[in-house]
């Protein structure tokens, strides 16, 4: 007895230790907290019971249950390459990125079994729709329109799964080997053609440039003759006046001589015998020796006469 006695008291304190630790486990499990950009569903006996944000929550031992946790940031998925054909039937691959949110917790948990690989297949075949649309060159010119299609359909159809598509784009465009040769073939022909055109232009302006220069350089020079001769022109006008000045001033200085001499001989009262023979030095001048036939007056040739007859008597 006394044997069993020990064993029993020492028996129920153990026990009374593994049901305290038992109840802390229990109610340690039943404390949740919910971080930041964090989104818990929460069930109870296999029903959705609630959806608990940031803080913290307590729940039900055993009956309830975190069913799921759900991120709340934006996220991106980088979708490998898919192959897809033009309408021109050119096949070529294209690899996506998706920038989605989560924006209720419970649509994305119950609406769909797998939320990521449906997104990635509803892009496939989003992709695959409008590409079928497009020819080559429009699907290579045309990213933005493509990406916008495409952002609106994946937002319209992943909304049950409450999941917001912010952005999709397009990250490669791969086309064929035989394509890519001769779409580099292509661009090198457009950058030799483009070369040219700038060369050509570069000689047009050169030469447009050295035209305009020969042109101004005439019509400074004409500039410059204009006037070299309005000066020459100038210059032989001052001349001429000048000389006209100088013929007029000697004129008027022989008129000035003529009126004075005039002026003496009126005041010597000279005989008419002297007048005669002033006359007859005046006929000399005016001929001076070269012309051939000279009128004279009769009263000169008189007066002439008498002098010649005095000149004879005087010399015999």
């Amino acid at each position: 007895m006394p044997e069993n006695a020990t064993i029993g008291s020492l028996v129920t304190p153990v026990i009374v230790i593994l049901l305290i630790v038992i109840i802390l486990c229990l109610i340690a499990s039943c404390i949740k907290i919910v971080p930041q950009a964090q989104a818990y569903i929460v069930e109870r006996l296999g029903g959705y019971q609630a959806t608990w944000g940031v803080g913290i929550h307590f729940k039900l031992p055993i009956i309830d249950k975190v069913a799921r946790k759900v991120l709340l940031k934006e996220q991106v998925m980088d979708f490998p390459p898919q192959p897809v054909i033009t309408e021109d039937n050119v096949t070529m691959q294209i690899d996506t990125v998706v920038f989605f949110q989560i924006t209720d917790p419970k649509l994305f948990t119950y609406g769909v079994e797998n939320p990521i690989m449906a997104i990635e297949n509803l892009t496939a075949t989003t992709l695959r729709n409008i590409i079928g649309d497009l020819e080559l060159d429009q699907t290579l010119t045309s990213r933005e329109t493509i990406n916008t299609q495409m952002r609106s359909s994946l937002d319209i159809a992943t909304d049950p799964w409450g999941i917001k598509v912010n952005r999709v784009e397009l990250k490669n465009i791969i086309p064929p080997r035989e394509i890519q040769d001769s779409m580099e073939k292509q661009m090198k022909a457009e950058r030799e053609r483009r070369e040219s055109i700038l060369r050509a232009e570069g000689e047009k302006k050169s030469t447009v440039l050295v035209a305009e220069g020969k042109k101004e350089s005439a019509i400074l020079e004409a500039q410059a003759e204009k006037e070299a001769a309005i000066l020459r022109a100038e210059a032989k006008k001052e001349a001429t006046i000048r000389e006209a000045e100088g013929r007029a001033q000697a004129i008027e200085a022989v008129q000035k001589a003529t009126a004075e001499g005039i002026r003496y001989l009126n005041e010597a009262a000279p005989q008419q015998a002297v007048l005669t023979l002033k006359s007859l030095e005046a006929f000399e001048k005016a001929a001076d020796g070269k012309a051939t036939k000279i009128i004279i007056p009769s009263e000169i040739q008189g007066i002439a006469g008498l002098a010649k007859s005095l000149v004879e008597t005087a010399e015999k």
